[in-house]
């Protein structure tokens, strides 16, 4: 018994120091220094300005730099970006086409939450609508203004604000107006269809204000898209390594960001496995970093015959 425990003990070192080289190759890739372009003046890894060194930032995550602006292209689309958090995983972009105490302006690209995929069953997409890589509307990180163009006054419908006089419609007498938040089958009014559908993530943007203005202040602040999924990638199987399999839907285990410890979250287990279970498999994978299969496979084995 005492062999076997000490032979337990000088696995656990070397699988820590497998762990600890590891972290070491993994600070070595992302160790290019931070890009600036305008107002953004840390742009560091995924992210990396067209330019820079092949081996910096990741090349779905490329930026440009135009006019000092820096610049990213999503979809058919060209976004002006404001901000990276790299603490949530999250980069706000403004459509160029909002002008700042302009409330005529328009946003220039029709974008929605349709245009996002959200789940891990389809990894095309490197930006995400929102912090948990499932189809669920309430982790949205943005919000709809959907504007309507109808070819007669609505007056009877209180979520359709009338844009005028700061917009007018394109087409002799057709009348512009703006929906805050979702747009339903019951919001449809005759003679209206959807003009345009742009997002904000403003804190302060209240789908039960409904007020023109307010949503104009949410265009020009703009909205936050995520890399949930690459972040989620990187930072579960840098925890438990190639072992840990992620999933959606039918019970599989998901990554996600908690707001109540403001990082991811890696659940090990799907619903079908006890909790005691779960909890002793997720501390030999953090002990282990996941990176070897066998050692893992005899650890259970030993905790099995003790136990039996």
């Amino acid at each position: 018994m005492w062999r076997e425990g000490a032979l337990l003990v000088v696995l656990l070192l070397l699988l820590l120091l497998v762990q600890q080289n590891c972290a070491t190759k993994d600070e070595q890739e992302h160790g290019c220094p931070p890009s600036s372009c305008g107002k953004i003046t840390s742009i560091t890894y995924p992210f990396r300005l067209k330019g820079d060194p092949k081996s910096c930032g990741h090349n779905r995550y490329e930026l440009a730099c135009e006019n000092n602006v820096t610049v990213l292209y999503l979809y058919s689309g060209k976004y002006h970006v404001q901000a990276i958090n790299y603490n949530n995983f999250t980069v706000r972009v403004v459509d160029p086409g909002v002008q700042q105490q302009n409330y005529s302006s328009l946003p220039r690209y029709f974008l929605s939450q349709s245009n996002f995929s959200d789940s891990y069953s389809d990894a095309t997409d490197p930006y995400q609508a929102g912090l948990k890589p499932i189809n669920n509307w309430a982790w949205l990180i943005f919000q709809h203004v959907v504007f309507m163009n109808c070819s007669h006054p609505v007056t009877y419908n209180r979520k359709y604000v009338d844009t005028a006089p700061c917009v007018n419609s394109d087409s002799k007498g057709y009348y512009i107006y703006s929906i805050a938040g979702d747009l339903k089958a019951h919001d449809f009014e005759v003679g209206c269809h959807v003009k345009l559908v742009a997002l904000t993530s403003w804190w302060g943007f209240d789908t039960n204000n409904h007020s023109y203005t307010a949503m104009h202040t949410g265009l020009v602040y703009g909205f936050e898209i995520s890399w949930m999924h690459l972040a989620c990638e990187n930072h579960c199987r840098y925890k438990y390594g190639r072992l840990y399999r992620y999933g959606y839907g039918n019970g599989n285990r998901y990554c996600y960001f908690d707001y109540s410890i403001q990082n991811l979250r890696c659940p090990l287990c799907n619903r079908q496995r006890s909790r005691i279970i779960c909890g002793i498999l997720e501390i030999l994978l953090f002990v282990a970093g996941g990176k070897n299969f066998i050692i893992l496979i005899y650890l259970s084995f030993n905790y099995y015959i003790t136990k039996n």
